[in-house]
């Protein structure tokens, strides 16, 4: 894309006029340097004339090797520098001759940004060639392009590197110039420079292996959306696209939603949403078998693993040996029904759910990661006998490396302001925090992009 927008329109070309100027160039250059060498010949017959017949011949000789050693370096120094030197006004090409005139500022190609940038345009020949020729006046390079073909038009979505003066209206005026409309523009990062096919085929075999990862499949292949999942409502939905919203019934009977209220669907991502949905619903549920060995100082060891609707009777049997006080902690409030809650917690289509389990089988505390469109909500069960042991940071550490593994920069947990233990734990991540207070209710949010210390592998031992 580079050679076919950038390159072939800047390609320099030789005109008459420069041809004529060149020889012009050469045939002065050659007059001085003639002239030159028959006063260099002069000059030095008469030095050798007074070197043979002088008193004082080798003064004279060295005084002229001084000289000759001077003239040489200052040589040297003008050469380089009319070499390297912009040319000269009388010298350049005018405007529509030799090189293409750019109608856009110089930038600093070694200061760039990233940015995805989608526009809608009329589906007629040149409507293409018209933005990346915008885009090449800007010195704008395209990096990827894809289209979405809609009944009335065109989508075109572009990852360009624009020189880093060119702010966000700059270049929407520039797409605009071209006959763009409906334009949309976001930074974008390294990240974004995968290929649409390899990114595609990478989420669907995250979907594969792990039935969790379904809703963030669908959030990095759309960016920043709102996904919510409606059990049974599918059997009486029909799939759909409506501009913002889009709906998918999976064949399990659940109805996906997904909202994007700043740029709208357009009916290929519809098409690559209900592949995905399709795969997972194929494969059925699935929890991938993964876990760490934990040894603690007393000597028990202890075994971190991902937990399922499987696990229900031994997470039961925990809250019952779990104190009033720290299930309320935990669930902001008196817990009158804790089969419903762990039904929804111990759905893999929420979020991952983490269980410590004992030699014995007993399950002794537990966590869960829920996803929450950018973010997600993490929070945390130890049971009494087992708590002050370093489980609930292990838990939290585990969950922030499995949100960032997803993409998820942030994870915040939900508690009571007077449950100092978690506010403790939650500052070990050696991340920024942010802290809302309101009516009693905590809620702290830590950026993990931005932690000082690197957390340990979601599967790591200890």
């Amino acid at each position: 894309m580079d050679d076919l927008t950038n390159g072939r329109s800047l390609a320099p070309t030789t005109s008459r006029a420069q041809r004529r100027g060149a020889r012009t160039h050469r045939w002065r250059r050659d007059t001085v340097e003639l002239a030159a060498v028959f006063l260099s010949v002069t000059a030095a017959d008469l030095v050798a004339k007074i070197v043979v017949h002088g008193p004082e011949g080798p003064v004279v000789l060295a005084t002229s090797a001084v000289m000759l050693l001077a003239t040489a370096l200052f040589h040297t120094w003008w050469a380089h520098r009319h070499l390297h030197g912009p040319p000269s006004p009388d010298t350049a090409a005018p405007p529509g001759e030799g090189a293409a005139e750019l109608t856009g500022p110089l930038h600093d190609f070694e200061q760039t940004t990233l940015w995805r940038v989608r526009t809608t345009v009329e589906d007629s020949p040149g409507s293409l060639a018209r933005v990346c020729t915008a885009f090449a006046e800007q010195q704008v390079n395209i990096i990827s392009m894809q289209s979405h073909p809609l009944p009335t038009g065109t989508v075109d979505e572009f990852l360009v590197r624009a020189p880093l003066g060119l702010t966000r209206a700059e270049l929407t005026r520039t797409v605009a110039s071209a006959g763009g409309h409906d334009i949309w523009t976001d930074p974008a990062d390294a990240h974004d420079l995968v290929d649409v096919p390899t990114h595609v085929l990478a989420l669907a075999t995250r979907t594969a292996l792990d039935a969790a990862e379904l809703p963030v499949a669908l959030r990095q292949l759309f960016g920043r959306c709102t996904i919510r999942q409606f059990p049974g409502a599918g059997r009486r939905a029909t799939a759909g696209l409506e501009g913002h919203v889009m709906r998918l019934p999976a064949p399990s009977g659940d109805l996906i939603e997904l909202t994007r209220p700043h740029l709208p669907f357009t009916p290929t991502e519809f098409a690559r949403a209900q592949a995905l949905v399709e795969l997972d619903t194929l494969l059925g549920p699935r929890v991938p078998q993964v876990k760490a060995r934990l040894t603690m100082p007393a000597g028990a060891d202890l075994t971190v693993r991902r937990a399922d609707a499987s696990d229900k009777e031994a997470a039961l049997a925990m809250h019952g040996r779990c104190s009033p006080d720290t299930l309320r902690k935990r669930y902001h409030g008196p817990v009158t029904d804790a089969a419903r809650y762990l039904d929804h917690l111990l759905d893999e289509r929420h979020g991952q759910a983490l269980a410590v389990e004992a030699a014995d089988g007993r399950l002794v505390a537990l966590g869960h990661l829920m996803w929450d469109d950018d973010s997600a909500e993490v929070a945390v069960l130890v049971e009494d006998a087992w708590q002050r042991r370093g489980l609930g940071l292990d838990l939290l550490r585990r969950m922030s490396a499995l949100a960032l593994e997803a993409g998820i920069d942030s994870v915040y947990a939900i508690t009571q302001a007077s449950n100092t233990g978690l506010i403790a734990t939650m500052r070990k991540l050696s991340a920024p925090l942010d802290y809302q207070v309101e009516d009693g209710t905590l809620v702290i949010t830590a950026h993990l992009a931005e932690a000082t210390a690197e957390l340990p592998a979601p599967w790591a031992g200890r």
